[in-house]
C-alpha cells in the first residue's frame, strides 16, 4: 500500500465528446474562467481552450480536475522544467 503515496503521479486526460474531461495527474490549477483552464501537471503546463467551460470537481489529493464545457483545444508546454510555478512561468507561457 505504500506505493499509493508515490510523490510521482500517473497523468490521465479521458475526454467525451468535447464536452467533458476528466484529467489526473493534476498538481495545481493556476486559473480559470469560462474561456479558458490553466493546469500544472505531471508532464508540464496544460492549457484548457474552450467556450462555457467549468471546473465541476477539484481533488488536489487525488490530483484529479473534471471539466465541462466545449473544449476547443488542448495545449502542453513544458515551461521551465524545474516545476517552479510563478510569473516567469506565466511569461513563458503566453509569449
Amino acid at each position: 500500500m505504500e506505493e499509493l503515496n508515490s510523490s510521482t503521479r500517473m497523468h490521465k486526460v479521458t475526454m467525451t465528446n468535447r464536452r467533458s474531461c476528466t484529467i489526473n495527474g493534476v498538481s495545481d490549477v493556476l486559473s480559470f474562467d469560462i474561456h479558458e483552464i490553466l493546469l500544472e501537471t505531471e508532464q508540464g503546463m496544460l492549457m484548457i481552450k474552450g467556450d462555457d467551460l467549468h471546473v465541476n470537481r477539484l481533488t488536489l489529493e487525488k490530483g484529479e480536475v473534471d471539466v465541462d464545457g466545449r473544449i476547443d483545444s488542448l495545449t502542453y508546454s513544458d515551461a521551465g522544467g524545474s516545476g517552479h510555478k510563478g510569473e516567469s512561468l506565466l511569461t513563458k507561457l503566453f509569449r
